[in-house]
């Protein structure tokens, strides 16, 4: 799941729990909203430090420049 599919999660979640009033039998819509925001949370924290450990950015080794008129060489 990327970070779209867990930013749409925790749109869901939200709407579920704060802009629905829907009642269902033997289904709590809010606590299903809660834990989908809650999921979606979670994603975003993981999506974000495996994406800044990917990021890492290693410094470049500086090149070995050798003189060719080095007469030590030979």
């Amino acid at each position: 799941m990327g970070l779209g599919g867990c930013i749409i999660l925790i749109a869901v979640g939200a709407i579920l729990t704060f802009a629905t009033d829907w009642e269902a039998q033997g289904v709590n819509l809010d606590l299903v909203g809660l834990i989908l925001m809650a999921v979606g949370i979670i994603g975003v924290a993981t999506f974000t430090s495996i994406a800044r450990r990917r990021r890492a950015v290693v410094p470049p080794v500086a090149p070995t420049v050798v003189d060719p008129t080095d007469e030590r060489r030979y």
